[in-house]
């Protein structure tokens, strides 16, 4: 980056974690406070949106003032105030965007709206200051299932995308229908560890059909198969319902390297945590010659620290978020 270093106080409250940090210049995080609702929402087996916009607004004022005790700054000390502002639930989003605008009016430092899956896309950067653009990423979450050619900052083209169910959709559906409880991916991730992934032959929806993405026939099988195989090992299941899923995600996403001419690829959002994704893909994207960046886990779950990142190069770019602009749920990537 070019020009005077910006410090960003970074808000995330898009779902169910209440997230604060902060960053300098996009790319060396001061601090990183998140606030996990998981438990909450447990025994619901899913997200209950109510229940996580009375959570966030709770702990958001505690969140911010840890974040910035540990980095060790003042609310006079920061350059920029940064929330999402999209997509995620339109309740949890607000309690982010006005606490981020409240405080930019207190301070008298610029709002930043950030997209959430911008955001996921700059998370590696956090792990590897030195990478650029151009790349091929794969961001994975429990709403969203997306590829993005990032040409440049800011500049990006959605390669493909899911039709129906997200990646970590399939994941939480099928650990509720198996039992593994909330959230699903890390229950399915640990589970699987067990079990055979060749066990059960289980279908690769749409794994030589472009890049777009279904994950809902794949659950119906899951589903299918239990119900006429009540006395299956859930370890095999698990298993083998994880290996469809990433062998679809990771063809897919090299298949996008290998027509977009990128020789990085890279991964973000919470699937990106799957043990045997980040495996099967480093595995895969050396044999192919690539370079491929899988950030840490802290990285790949929601938090604030890459909402501060994308906000530096936003604030750069397009000047501030006007103050009366608001939540958009909504919210597409390009």
């Amino acid at each position: 980056m070019t020009g005077v270093p910006l410090r960003v106080l970074g808000i995330e409250t898009s779902c169910d974690e209440t997230a604060a940090a902060v960053v300098d210049d996009g790319r060396d995080t001061l601090s990183s406070v998140v606030a996990s609702q998981a438990d909450l929402h447990a025994r619901f087996g899913g997200v209950v949106p109510e229940i996580a916009s009375r959570a966030h607004v709770e702990l958001i004022n505690d969140v911010i003032a840890q974040a910035l005790v540990e980095a060790g700054v003042a609310l006079g000390d920061l350059d920029a105030i940064a929330a999402t502002h999209g997509p995620g639930l339109a309740g949890a989003l607000l309690v982010g965007v006005s606490a981020a605008k409240a405080l930019a009016l207190v301070t008298g430092a610029p709002y930043v709206g950030v997209n959430h899956h911008e955001a996921h896309m700059y998370a590696a950067m956090l792990d590897d200051p030195a990478l650029e653009p151009p790349m091929c990423t794969l961001v994975a979450s429990g709403g969203h299932t997306l590829l993005v050619a990032m040409d440049g900052h800011g500049s990006y083209r959605v390669l493909g995308q899911t039709v129906d169910d997200a990646a970590g959709e399939a994941f939480d559906k099928v650990a509720r229908f198996l039992g593994l409880g909330y959230p699903g991916g890390p229950a399915i991730d640990r589970v699987a560890l067990e079990g055979d992934p060749t066990a059960i032959p289980f279908p690769r929806p749409m794994l030589a059909d472009g890049l777009d993405f279904s994950f809902s026939g794949l659950k119906t099988a899951v589903v299918n198969y239990v119900r006429r195989n009540p006395d299956a090992e859930v370890a095999d299941i698990a298993a083998s319902f994880q290996a469809a899923v990433v062998d679809v995600l990771v063809t897919k996403l090299l298949r996008a390297a290998q027509e977009t001419g990128m020789t990085t690829v890279v991964i973000g959002g919470g699937v990106a945590a799957n043990s045997a994704l980040r495996t099967r893909l480093l595995d895969e994207a050396d044999a192919a010659g690539l370079r491929v960046v899988v950030p840490p886990l802290a990285l790949c779950t929601d938090n604030a620290a890459m909402i501060a990142a994308v906000a530096a190069y936003r604030l750069r770019a397009d000047g501030p978020t006007p103050l009366d602009s608001g939540a958009t749920p909504n919210l597409r990537l390009a």
